[in-house]
């Protein structure tokens, strides 16, 4: 019997995926509107800090990876369980991993055919290259082997940045010139990078801590797609979100957190917070039924890369401005948030006639 879809895993999708749909937008005009002290600091929390730190768009990215993890055990686990073929399963991973690096390089401009300017790391590179890696060892390990390895990734990490220097700098150098990382794009990464000027924000040897969020999301998915009552599923859940946060909080007293670095104190946090995040939308919606809530989030969750490959290569508010063009202008200071809000809906609209035509990319 095939296992029943939980609808709080594609709500917790569609949720991480409308903060990059034009949700940041939105709420960054709608506090700049409001102009106030407490909501300008707060619009902060919808942007990248500048180097170390961490602020609430720094979970957006990580919160996917984990979610991504989240339903390998139904994709993998019980495949390999129900007896079918190891080839078989392989050609998917590999195909998917092939598809979303392909995408990944269409969103950053592959038909434009500059390829000395190219950007060739991504969002979706990194979706493909975790997933893999995660993938062969969910494929050949068990939850513990699997929760070894993500330890071992995080270990390693560390200390490889901990004896290692780039050329010129002395070990450890965690800033944006010195750090390891960096060095390694500028030598072995073609092409442009993004968000900082020494590497890429989603460079080679950052890579291989981000695997680990997917393996984190493994275990949740183990918990909940497994035989405990509901109350157990939650109490292992929040348990470990409050596990994980400690454990980043204090290595980070050691290990900043960073983005642009993927520390494995960057790690533990993100991972504890989407444990927790995974376990409020899982007992709302899955335990107590709730769910009319969260049915716009549930359209953007069964569609997620159509939604971030479409916006990468297509204008949404020039539909937009076909329908709010003749009276915007009306609208004042209020214009930005009426405008941001509006791109919105378009997208939604789009992915809500996916929705009803039960078309949905499945990479």
């Amino acid at each position: 019997m095939k296992p029943e879809r939980l609808k709080s895993i594609d709500a917790l999708r569609g949720f991480d995926m409308f903060w990059i749909s034009n949700g940041e937008a939105f709420f960054i005009a709608l506090f700049m509107f409001i102009n106030t002290p407490f909501f300008r600091d707060l619009a902060l929390q919808f942007d990248h800090p500048q180097w170390a730190g961490f602020r609430f768009y720094d979970m957006i990215f990580p919160l996917f990876l984990f979610i991504m993890g989240a339903v390998m055990p139904l994709s993998i686990t019980r495949r390999l369980e129900r007896g079918d073929s190891r080839k078989q399963i392989y050609r998917h991973i590999i195909q998917r991993t092939v598809l979303l690096f392909l995408l990944g390089l269409v969103y950053n401009g592959l038909f434009n055919f500059d390829f000395a300017g190219q950007r060739y790391s991504g969002v979706l590179q990194r979706f493909a290259i975790t997933y893999f890696f995660a993938g062969i060892i969910v494929m050949h390990f068990k939850t513990r082997g699997q929760m070894i390895w993500a330890a071992l990734i995080l270990i390693l990490y560390w200390v490889l940045l901990l004896t290692v220097p780039s050329p010129g700098f002395q070990p450890y150098d965690l800033t944006p010139q010195g750090n390891l990382c960096g060095y390694i794009d500028r030598t072995l990464l073609p092409g442009s990078f993004c968000c900082y000027n020494f590497g890429d924000n989603e460079g080679i040897l950052t890579m291989f801590p981000a695997i680990t969020n997917v393996l984190f999301g493994v275990l949740a998915g183990h918990w909940l797609l497994g035989a405990s009552d509901n109350v157990r599923k939650v109490k292992n859940l929040v348990i470990a979100g409050v596990l994980f946060i400690t454990g980043g909080l204090m290595w980070s007293l050691v290990f900043p957190v960073n983005k642009y670095l993927w520390t494995g104190s960057y790690v533990l946090l993100t991972t504890g917070i989407s444990f927790l995040l995974m376990t409020l939308f899982f007992w709302i919606i899955d335990v107590k039924g709730y769910h009319k809530w969260a049915f716009p989030f549930i359209v953007i969750g069964l569609n997620p890369i159509t939604i971030y490959v479409a916006q990468g290569i297509f204008d949404f508010s020039i539909i937009a401005n076909i329908f709010t063009h003749g009276f915007i202008d009306s609208l004042g200071s209020f214009k930005p948030v009426f405008y941001q809000f509006s791109v919105i809906i378009v997208k939604w609209l789009f992915l809500y006639f996916l929705y009803r035509k039960q078309i949905f990319l499945k990479v």
